[in-house]
């Protein structure tokens, strides 16, 4: 079965990075711990304050659960997650293992 890397981009306000970083922890310790993703965040370099979520799953099987399985606590960070974010918005990306 191929692996899928899914991806969402975005920049955040300026001003709300301090927030952004707290949340971005909160957000690693849910989905890694309570969630068992396979979970991380990174900051692009030389681009201050633009951030990709990188979740790698093990097949296209779990890569569709992935929305699906949504708890209430996923739910409430997104939604903080959107307050942080710049008028550019998120981008998506899903590619899945060709080899």
């Amino acid at each position: 079965m191929p692996r899928v890397m899914f991806t969402i981009t975005y920049g955040i306000k300026p001003e709300r990075r301090d927030a952004y970083l707290d949340l971005a922890r909160r957000m690693k310790e849910h989905f890694t711990t309570s969630g068992k993703k396979n979970y991380s965040v990174y900051e692009a370099k030389g681009r201050k304050n633009l951030f990709t979520e990188v979740f790698l799953t093990n097949s296209v099987e779990e890569y569709d659960a992935l929305e699906d399985n949504q708890d209430e606590t996923t739910v409430a960070l997104v939604g903080e997650l959107e307050g942080l974010i710049d008028e550019e918005g998120m981008k998506y990306t899903t590619v899945v293992e060709a080899i």
